[in-house]
């Protein structure tokens, strides 16, 4: 059953229906919310599970991303351990990881939302795909990947390529679709350049980015050295997987899969679910899944709802994805990476908390990555700096692996961090 085959008051009653279902397996076999049940059945006298309007959501309260690693590794599962076929770690907003279960009904669901977004694109078995996704995504690579075999796509998988060998496997390999991140994109296309390589002889034809909203003006960039069009899709890093919203041609905002999910947009300070077209905090809810739901999960992605339809028919909501976010979280190369978690690894391994500031940063040339400066007494410079700088090295590889993307390091003098701070317009 899909959109298109039902009458709008059928489709909501599916919507309904499969909310409550959801809800009634999270309350009935995750202590996490069994307690948050009865807490609100004590104050209203009612079932929260027995909701009878899909608006009613609003009066449930907020997961938030804390919430993952408060319950690692797997207090938030809704099904015995004995049905989960695959499990994923990412990283999350404290020392425990986030980890995320799926069941052989989960990852057909998975299929099922990748293979429609990459249709909307127009990808067809008559393609080549290339994944080029970093490690800290790897579960959206091996989603993509199924989702275009469902398709009976030529796949080249996701694999821990240098940006050199993963252009001769674009070129060689006649690739016209590739799945990358903004960063990836970028770099690629600037290796390209300084190869000498001519866009116009390969086979690529499309980018679809992915992990990051994407400016136009960088769209417009790619279009223009490289003679491809950008595609941009919508997923949650942590959980549950990609393509949660897709492009379809008009590339006139990302069509949610309504069918598998709720969105809401709410008021970061409030929490007050806003009117249509307002822009606040996306919230979702699946309406599918069974291993790891997620009710009302505060993404920290700003956006807004489209309430016009859209020109390409399809009957699917569009949302606006915006650039900023309404949390304290950082992206780099498509992970979320929260700066609670960098500071409490930077403590664990220096045995002191330092004084410290995070950045995304990009060089011409490079890929985005984490640069973490950290400010030092200034006798540290003079008698103890050698043994720090020996420990930088272990620090740099000990956050790489934690958080899932590239990291370098700098140190400073204390006293002069807040003046490089203001210099830097930071």
């Amino acid at each position: 059953m899909t959109r298109d085959t039902l009458t709008p008051e059928e489709w909501s009653q599916l919507r309904l229906e499969r909310l409550q279902t959801t809800l009634n397996r999270a309350y009935r076999n995750v202590p996490f919310h069994q307690n948050r049940q009865n807490e609100i059945a004590r104050k209203t006298r009612r079932d929260p599970s027995l909701i009878e309007d899909i608006r009613e959501i609003a009066a449930l309260p907020f997961m938030e991303r804390k919430h993952l690693g408060e319950h690692y590794p797997y207090g938030l599962f809704a099904v015995p351990l004995r049905d989960i076929v695959r499990i994923h770690t990412a990283p999350g907003a404290s020392l425990n990881p986030t980890v995320t279960g799926y069941t052989r009904q989960d990852l057909n669901l998975w299929r099922e939302v990748v293979a429609r977004a990459l249709s909307a694109a127009g990808v067809t078995p008559h393609d080549i795909l290339q994944i080029s996704l970093d490690f800290g995504l790897a579960n959206w690579g091996r989603d993509y990947k199924d989702g275009a075999e469902e398709l009976e796509i030529g796949v080249i998988p996701n694999a821990p390529l240098s940006p050199d060998k993963q252009l001769m496997v674009l070129r060689d390999y006649k690739t016209s679709t590739l799945v990358t991140t903004p960063s990836e994109a970028g770099h690629l296309a600037d290796l390209m350049f300084q190869a000498g390589m001519n866009p116009t002889a390969t086979n690529l034809k499309r980018f679809i980015l992915v992990g990051e909203p994407v400016e136009a003006d960088f769209r417009n960039l790619l279009t223009e050295r490289l003679h491809v069009e950008t595609w941009v899709h919508y997923g949650l890093s942590e959980v549950p997987g990609p393509a949660i919203g897709f492009e379809c041609a008009e590339h006139q905002g990302l069509h949610l899969n309504e069918d598998h999910f709720l969105a809401e947009i709410i008021d970061p300070v409030t929490g007050r679910v806003q009117p249509e077209d307002e822009i606040g905090e996306l919230v979702l809810t699946t309406l599918t899944t069974r291993a790891f739901p997620l009710i009302r999960f505060r993404t920290g992605d700003r956006a807004r709802i489209i309430p016009e339809p859209c020109p390409c028919g399809r009957p699917l909501v569009r949302m606006e994805w915006l650039s900023d976010r309404t949390d304290d979280i950082l992206t780099v190369n498509g992970v979320k990476v929260h700066r609670d978690q960098i500071q409490s690894r930077l403590a664990r391994a220096l045995g002191f908390s330092p004084d410290s500031r995070y950045f995304v940063t990009k060089h011409p040339g490079e890929k985005k990555y984490l640069e973490v400066w950290i400010g030092m007494e200034y006798s540290f410079f003079s008698d103890e700096i050698k043994d720090l700088e020996k420990q930088v090295d272990g620090l740099v590889e000990t956050l790489r692996e934690n958080l899932g993307v590239p990291v370098r390091i700098r140190l400073k003098e204390k006293a002069s961090l807040a003046d490089i701070l203001s210099e830097s317009g930071i």
